[in-house]
């Protein structure tokens, strides 16, 4: 849940260039079934089988939820390597675009959910997180079209905080780690409300800017045509004043014709 799609894809056989720039050769080459799609595919199965191990034996099992938590945090990790390999070796896929950010979204939401179903987690929380991550995920389709919002420091200390917490509260947990979860996911909380805030000030700034900038463009192509219509017309005007002149001319030459037959 870094913010930056992990998308994924190896090229058709050339060696991937560590840090090099995303370039059409490379988007056009990349396939399917490389390394950073796998593990984002790994953390969609990843979601149902969370979910199974956690709400097993009632949900209450110590030794279930152990292995829910394993589940949970193998999820979280590969957040962590596909999006470092997909920015490292230069691996875009359009399927890695659209599914990173639903995996992300998806094992979050499992954990968050699946703990307010259990009363582990008070479900004012869970409303809070998830609302933020709907909206900013929105703002993004928002400002799309005048620029993209990237992941702020922020925002990564959020997704930090979230994780550990969301885990810490699968683990069933008594006494003193008990009561540091609850702070833990108190931080996440401000954290996720703090850093939306400062997304949604991004975003306003951004689609300002972004048509500032179309209604400059605008004027400016209405400046420009403006300006072509009046030279045409100003070279359009010697040329209707000459054929005038030669009517004139004309005229006067068959008055005097008419004249000169007279007499």
């Amino acid at each position: 849940m870094t913010g930056v799609p992990a998308s994924a894809a190896g090229g058709s056989g050339a060696k991937p260039v560590r840090g090099g720039k995303l370039g059409t050769a490379a988007v056009n080459q990349a396939s399917l079934w490389n390394i950073a799609n796998i593990l984002t595919m790994v953390r969609l199965l990843l979601v149902p089988g969370f979910v199974l191990l956690l709400f097993h034996d009632g949900g209450y099992d110590p030794v279930w939820r152990a292995f829910a938590w394993a589940a949970f945090a193998v999820a979280m990790i590969t957040d962590l390597f596909d999006g470092h390999l997909a920015r490292a070796y230069n691996l875009v896929t359009d399927f890695g675009k659209i599914a990173d950010p639903i995996a992300d979204k998806a094992i979050m939401g499992a954990a968050l959910v699946s703990l307010s179903i259990l009363g582990d987690l008070p479900w004012w929380i869970t409303g809070v997180i998830l609302a933020r991550e709907l909206g900013i995920t929105l703002m993004r389709f928002w400002v799309i079209r005048h620029a993209v919002i990237p992941a702020s420091r922020g925002g990564k200390l959020k997704t930090l905080a979230q994780g550990t917490a969301a885990g810490m509260y699968v683990l069933v947990l008594t006494g003193p780690l008990a009561t540091l979860r609850f702070w833990v996911m108190m931080v996440a909380v401000v954290l996720t409300v703090v850093t939306g805030l400062d997304y949604v000030r991004q975003a306003v700034v951004l689609r300002r800017q972004g048509l500032a900038a179309e209604r400059a463009a605008a004027a400016e192509r209405t400046a420009g045509a403006l300006q072509a219509t009046v030279g045409t017309t100003a070279d359009a005007a010697p040329a209707a004043g000459a054929v005038a002149g030669a009517k004139d001319v004309h005229a006067a030459a068959e008055a005097r014709d008419a004249a000169e037959a007279e007499r």
